[in-house]
């Protein structure tokens, strides 16, 4: 099946094509056995258990050494890969659509660490941790509830779009009994 979608061609994902997506991403994943756990906007829509807010991508972070599987287990199901100049920390796939930016993650010693060059950064000083949320019936691995609130607490200032969506994300989790 060849895709032709490009990341720039993304505007016309809804909730529900992106919805789909993650249900899909999440089999071909878990059938793979890639571990994988949704985070940014997506995450937050799944510990709140409603959409929140438009999404202009799902992001997931990955094992980076599963990224062979990985690959293959998405290519092989429609998904074309439009890789990043510089690919250590991550990529991108496209289908339908949808764009799915997955962020790469190395275990050290229980600590979830991404593998920037020449020095990894740490994002949890814990695992990501086993937690599944559902969301109009789709069902995704999360990382705990402890993780997304502290990620959102302190919005990127950087970009005044992100920081909007980080302070909604937050505010949407603080709601959540234990999320603040």
């Amino acid at each position: 099946m060849e895709n032709d979608t490009q990341p720039g061609d993304l505007a016309g994902a809804t909730p529900q094509e992106q919805l789909a997506a993650i249900a899909d991403v999440g089999r071909l994943l878990d059938g793979a056995g890639v571990q994988h756990w949704l985070f940014g906007g997506w995450g937050v829509d799944f510990w709140v258990g409603r959409v929140t807010r438009p999404h202009d991508d799902v992001d997931l972070a990955v094992r980076r050494d599963d990224g062979s599987a990985l690959h293959a287990a998405l290519v092989g199901n429609g998904w074309l890969h439009t890789p990043f100049e510089d690919e250590v920390v991550g990529t991108r796939y496209v289908r339908a659509g949808v764009l799915l930016e997955l962020t790469f993650v190395v275990d050290e010693g229980g600590r979830v660490v991404i593998p920037f060059e020449p020095e990894a950064a740490v994002w949890s000083e814990q695992p990501f941790g086993d937690a599944r949320q559902t969301l109009d019936g789709v069902t995704a691995r999360v990382p705990a509830l402890e993780i997304m609130v502290r990620d959102k607490r302190r919005p990127r200032v950087d970009d005044e779009h992100d920081e909007a969506k980080d302070r909604a994300d937050y505010e949407a989790l603080s709601r959540i009994d234990g999320g603040a």
